[in-house]
């Protein structure tokens, strides 16, 4: 019941999201507005994932496609050789703009909804990420090694596999949820929803989303980060005072 009060709440919203953009509106006014249930994203100590729900409306019929990217990083996957008889470590590549998270939402298929060279030129889908590394390279190498980093941040959760479905209510109204696991990089993300008509983008918005530590965990990552060489340092001596503690017990008079 309180799923479909909430269900309720966010037609609502979107209904009147779409009465103020296109009630009256000229006829070059957007063809897409969208907005997220909620912009910040809380990390505590007791976070275990969430989920945001994207919702809005557009100006008439069409497929909706919703691609979330976390902030960029640099990363460096690993190739292992057996040497000596033991597994380890031998090659390496680096990356320069990997998102820390990549989503995707649609409301069919994307190979349905978009050509293969306007989901490229748009990178929709972890195929068309666009990944740089920092040194030049041969094509297969690239590809080999884009591989296994994408295969890498599946298996971490911050790659989703699965394209999570955009419904729509009506013609006009849609939403979607979309899901975030407990190890969601913190950072400034954006939303981007894409209005697709005759296998082509009609129309586009950008939203943002936060996703940050609060409270005691955020104090202790900001000292930590800020004052490494002191977190250290009192790291070191709350481990000795600990490890004295432990031994009283055991000492004899």
């Amino acid at each position: 019941m309180s799923r479909r009060r909430g269900a309720g709440r966010i037609a609502r919203l979107a209904a009147a999201l779409a009465s103020a953009v296109f009630a009256g509106a000229p006829a070059a006014a957007d063809e897409i507005a969208a907005d997220l249930s909620q912009h910040l994203i809380a990390i505590t100590s007791s976070f275990t994932g969430t989920s945001v729900v994207l919702f809005g409306a557009t100006d008439g019929p069409g497929d909706i496609i919703a691609v979330v990217r976390g902030p960029e990083r640099e990363m460096t996957v690993w190739r292992k050789h057996r040497i000596a008889g033991i597994w380890a470590n031998a090659e390496s590549v680096e990356f320069r703009n990997v998102p820390s998270f990549y989503a995707v939402a649609a409301s069919r298929p994307i190979e349905e909804a978009l050509p293969p060279d306007a989901a490229a030129l748009h990178r929709i889908g972890v195929e068309n990420l666009g990944l740089e590394t920092t040194a030049a390279m041969p094509p297969e190498r690239r590809t080999l090694f884009t591989a296994a980093l994408i295969r890498q941040q599946q298996r971490a959760g911050r790659f989703p596999v699965r394209v999570e479905p955009i419904e729509f209510v009506g013609e006009r109204l849609f939403r979607a949820d979309i899901a975030f696991p407990s190890s969601v990089p913190t950072g400034a993300y954006s939303v981007d929803v894409f209005l697709i008509r005759n296998r082509g983008v009609a129309g586009g918005q950008t939203t943002p989303l936060i996703v940050s530590k609060v409270g005691v965990d955020a104090a202790v990552f900001d000292f930590a980060n800020g004052s490494a060489a002191a977190y250290g340092a009192i790291a070191v001596l709350v481990a000795v005072v600990a490890g004295w503690l432990a031994s009283l017990p055991f000492r004899t008079a």
